[in-house]
């Protein structure tokens, strides 16, 4: 069923969205033709949409096919450690530059996803929103620019963490703290809460990976 085109997106963030929230899943088969119907496009600017994905290692061929890329144990552990530098750094600055109305969006952030706790992947969803908003908060432009090309790979993740066993309320007290320290404009606390929340993640993923080996 083709979807009304959002006329402030193209081709390639249609897409990119489409994968971000799980349309498309690692290993999904993307055709021309399927997605100019859904997204109520022509065919070009999805045909150079899937070259630019498949430029940036997020499509990748099986056999003549594009298909969504997925990450293997390195990539990801190399992924991790990218973004827990990077967003330990955007809490950093998010301490000594965001407004108090920034700050007060991120509380109310960390409360109302409570309410998403029996919903993982409504949980992963508001996640990634409250990461983001810690990006904005850092008033950083070329530091949001190099966490968004993360985040992009984090999508390759095929599940959350945040669906294993009480990982879900423990993330949002990781993220009371976060936030709680970014109030105080205390960047070293903040930075090390934010690299130690990724760095638990990180472990809960393993975990669950290695249960399913």
């Amino acid at each position: 069923m083709a979807q009304k085109k959002n006329p402030h997106k193209d081709a390639y963030d249609l897409i990119l969205e489409a994968i971000d929230v799980g349309i498309y899943r690692p290993g999904a088969r993307l055709v021309e033709s399927e997605l100019a119907e859904r997204f109520g496009v022509s065919r070009t600017p999805i045909r150079e949409a899937l070259q630019r994905l498949e430029t940036q290692s997020l499509l990748t061929r099986d056999g003549r096919s594009l298909i969504v890329a997925s990450l293997d144990h390195a990539q990801t552990a190399e992924l991790y450690a990218v973004r827990t530098e990077l967003e330990g750094l955007a809490a950093r600055l998010a301490a000594q530059h965001a407004a108090a109305e920034e700050i007060r969006v991120l509380r109310d952030m960390v409360e109302a996803d409570r309410a998403l706790l029996d919903d993982p992947d409504a949980l992963s969803r508001a996640n990634r929103r409250f990461h983001k908003q810690i990006h904005l908060a850092s008033h950083n432009r070329y530091l949001v620019q190099q966490l968004d090309l993360v985040h992009r790979s984090m999508a390759l993740m095929a599940t959350t963490s945040l669906a294993a066993a009480g990982r879900g309320e423990d993330a949002l007290s990781e993220h009371a703290a976060i936030v709680q320290a970014i109030a105080d404009r205390d960047g070293d606390t903040a930075a090390k809460a934010l690299r130690k929340h990724l760095s638990t993640a990180f472990e809960v993923r393993l975990k669950e990976q290695a249960r399913n080996v």
